[in-house]
């Protein structure tokens, strides 16, 4: 029977291992090189010019089944990605994702099943009050991934900043993480309240869920 496990050919992943211990420990993980700087470039760029074409549709709240349109609690506009018909540039952001669920199943058998990843812009002065993502009607969603796309050189006073409401020892604690170009976020999507504080400049990201069932 040994050598059945022996013929596994299973590789430990840093990157992904750290990711696992973070949500383990914290319920949530940052990471600045789950991308390199070049593979941001191009999805920055596929994001931008997919905006060009006009494609992109104001947010909604709720899930697709029912959603509704309401500015005064999301701002964004976004462009639901689609892995059939993907082009070369969100195939590379497609293959890593692919790759991080099937480590994630086969160490920690998370049953994840689907997928679903948007592109995100915030123009100024938008926002997201806090929220979470699961919804009564649906509650598949199991991790909740960001990807900034900003231009190098994001500063802090450019507002969009991510808080993450924690609750440690009893006590509610607000983890705030800069949209840093190339930063990646991943948190449990059915435990973590969070909201995007108000933007200042432009803000661009590819978001979304690994669901399970």
């Amino acid at each position: 029977m040994n050598h059945l496990f022996e013929a596994i050919d299973f590789v430990e992943n840093d990157l992904y291992e750290q990711i696992i211990s973070d949500i383990g420990k914290q319920q949530f993980s940052i990471i600045e090189n789950f991308f390199s700087t070049e593979e941001v470039n191009i999805l920055r760029q596929s994001l931008l010019e997919k905006y060009e074409e006009d494609a992109f549709k104001k947010a909604a709240i709720g899930n697709r089944v029912n959603e509704t349109i309401v500015k005064s609690i999301r701002g964004d506009v976004i462009l639901w990605m689609d892995e059939r018909i993907a082009d070369a540039s969100e195939m590379l952001f497609f293959n890593r994702i692919n790759d991080l669920v099937e480590y994630l199943n086969s160490t920690c058998f998370m049953g994840i099943l689907h997928k679903e990843f948007h592109y995100a812009i915030y123009p100024q002065n938008t926002y997201y009050k806090r929220h979470i993502d699961t919804f009564q009607n649906d509650d598949r969603r199991k991790l909740s991934f960001v990807c900034y796309l900003n231009e190098d050189g994001w500063l802090p006073e450019n507002g969009g900043e991510l808080v993450l409401y924690l609750n440690e020892n009893g006590e509610e604690v607000e983890k705030v993480i800069y949209p840093f170009p190339g930063r990646v976020v991943i948190f449990e999507s059915q435990i973590i309240e969070h909201e995007v504080k108000p933007v200042n400049t432009e803000r661009l990201s590819i978001t979304g869920w690994l669901k399970t069932r």
